[in-house]
């Protein structure tokens, strides 16, 4: 049992509330900080963590609010921030870069400062493997040089890695950065392609299939990620580290596409279109790092992990 006072921002959205749910299991006393923004549909946030509000402290707050953020630092006298709030997808940065970059950059330096004056010692943070960009090397290990993010959300987040290593080297700051590797699995946002695209199948609906389907994508499934999440709180890899987390394989749109439909029982009804600008061809983690530094492998083939999310969407749907 962990007795730790934790601080999980963006801990009502989709991995944030499994998170939270695991490290309560764990014994540590958690406090939540999200603003429900309506990036989507913010009453999808609160039914997140409906179960656990008994259990937690909520603060309904903006990382942008620095004020704020120091009342809540001086209250809750954390011992780990993990840092997960920020605006995602690469699509929506495209169409509002400053709000990516206020967000995501002035957030994050508001959170690591609050550390610094507060004393707390142990921060993650959630990057993503957005950063690598059109790296044709592969899989992507976290050694490769990164000289071209093609999106302002992938720019936001390798500039937010870097601040982090900033403050461990200056402020004795532990710093774990997550490379997440496409994320999925129940409650996951509405706006992905594993949960529109499911959504629209079981609806008859078409979905659109950018770029003849061509694109690689390597998938995690929440628990992998929270399990990875949980032993980079404590391990013994050092003051400052990033690491990869993802599913070590590679999966075409296509082949995605025809999963959903042998999961669903449905056949999809696909608009073709061109690439999307921002969206890299292929992602593909390389591991070894969190096996040797975590001891973390990924469990759960995509399969498996597909299979489980359409019964909880089906589920979802009779209740």
């Amino acid at each position: 049992m962990l007795d730790l006072r934790v601080l999980v921002t963006g801990g009502a959205g989709f991995i944030g509330s499994h998170l939270c749910e695991r490290l309560l299991a764990a014994g540590c006393r958690v406090t939540i900080l999200d603003d429900f923004n309506d990036y989507y549909d913010p009453a999808l946030k609160r039914r997140n963590i409906e179960g656990m509000r008994d259990r937690l402290e909520v603060v309904e707050a903006d990382i942008r609010d620095a004020v704020l953020l120091e009342r809540c630092f001086a209250k809750g006298n954390f011992d780990v921030v993990i840092h997960l709030a920020a605006r995602a997808g690469v699509r929506p940065s495209i169409a509002n870069p400053k709000l990516y970059m206020t967000t995501n950059i002035e957030g994050t330096f508001n959170l690591l400062d609050a550390c610094r004056y507060y004393g707390v010692k142990n921060f993650l943070f959630a990057s993503s493997s957005s950063v690598y960009g059109v790296n044709t090397k592969v899989p992507f290990a976290e050694s490769d040089p990164i000289e071209r993010t093609i999106s302002p959300y992938a720019a936001t987040k390798l500039a937010c890695e870097q601040i982090c290593s900033n403050y461990s080297h200056l402020f004795g700051i532990r710093m774990r950065c997550l490379r997440f590797f496409t994320v999925y699995g129940p409650r996951q946002r509405p706006d992905l392609a594993i949960a529109s695209f499911t959504a629209a199948i079981l609806d008859g609906r078409p979905i659109t299939r950018f770029g003849g389907g061509q694109s690689l994508r390597d998938y995690t499934y929440i628990d992998d990620i929270v399990e990875g999440i949980m032993l980079s709180m404590n391990d013994q890899g050092g003051q400052y580290q990033v690491i990869n987390l993802g599913g070590h394989a590679t999966t075409s749109l296509s082949h995605l596409i025809e999963l959903i439909e042998h999961f669903t029982g449905n056949k999809a009804r696909i608009i073709e279109a061109g690439e999307q600008a921002g969206d890299v061809p292929k992602t593909y983690a390389d591991v070894d790092k969190a096996r040797e530094i975590l001891h973390w492998e990924p469990k759960v083939p995509l399969e498996t992990g597909l299979e489980r999310y359409v019964a909880w969407v089906k589920q979802q749907r009779e209740q």
